[in-house]
């Protein structure tokens, strides 16, 4: 039985290997252990949701046609691993269109809400970019930053927003199994 607490994960960076702009299947090399790591999350009954901005398709550098296929390269792979993905939203909007669904507004969180009905303040963001982190606090989830992708650059800007820094999505995994098992300790 799935439970309505969800784990909201950035694309690029945290799952895939970070390539700017990023729309080839060819390009697509999941991150060591991000198969792994989505495994474990779905067996902690937790949602896995996919949230990425893909303002390359707003700025007309690929097609929907291209992400799409590019998501169809990740869950082959991942699935190959036996992992999966509940759902993926995307934004396909450029930053100056002013939308609701760019991270970090809440958008994408709110249609997972009315998708799956998700517990947004008993979930959490995994992310490498401030933004994640900005639309973890904007949901009211706790966010983990992960030093893969842009992470590294993001901790060492200071001024965090975020609950705690991983090394990668596994680690971060680790710290979501911890604070699950202490609420379910009544810690």
């Amino acid at each position: 039985m799935q439970s309505n607490r969800a784990v909201f994960l950035d694309r690029d960076g945290v799952i895939i290997e970070e390539k700017v702009f990023i729309h080839n299947p060819e390009d697509v090399i999941l991150i060591n252990g991000a198969a792994e790591a989505i495994k474990r999350l779905s067996s902690m009954r937790l949602r896995v949701i996919v949230v990425t901005n893909q303002s390359g398709i707003g700025r007309g550098l690929f097609l929907k046609e291209d992400y799409q296929k590019v998501e169809e390269r990740i869950d082959s792979l991942l699935r190959r691993s036996g992992a999966s993905i509940d759902v993926s939203y995307y934004c396909p909007h450029a930053p100056r269109e002013d939308c609701n669904c760019r991270k970090p507004r809440p958008g994408m969180a709110f249609q997972a809400v009315r998708d799956l009905n998700v517990d947004l303040s008993g979930s959490f963001v995994v992310g490498d970019k401030r933004s994640d982190m900005e639309f973890a606090r904007a949901i009211g989830a706790k966010g983990i930053l992960v030093r893969t992708g842009y992470g590294r650059n993001t901790e060492l800007e200071g001024k965090p927003v975020w609950d705690v820094v991983a090394d990668s999505i596994e680690d971060a995994v680790g710290f979501i199994g911890k604070w699950i098992g202490e609420e379910d300790n009544g810690k």
